[in-house]
């Protein structure tokens, strides 16, 4: 693990998230309904966390 992932909490926030993968929130949270990336729900708004693990995986598969 890098410095830089030592320092990300382990659960990103939906702009977060976006921010790491270059791309649009909506993807996301189409991804979310697909399961394809499947978001940890908080609160009573249901706000979307994803896992970082699941983030760094993603991106190796883009490599």
């Amino acid at each position: 693990m890098t410095q830089s992932e030592q320092k990300q909490p382990k659960l990103l926030t939906l702009k977060q998230a976006c921010e790491l993968l270059n791309c649009h929130p909506n993807t996301l949270r189409a991804w979310d309904a697909k399961g394809y990336l499947v978001a940890v729900r908080f609160g009573t708004r249901g706000d979307r966390r994803y896992k970082r693990e699941d983030i760094m995986k993603l991106l190796e598969k883009k490599k």
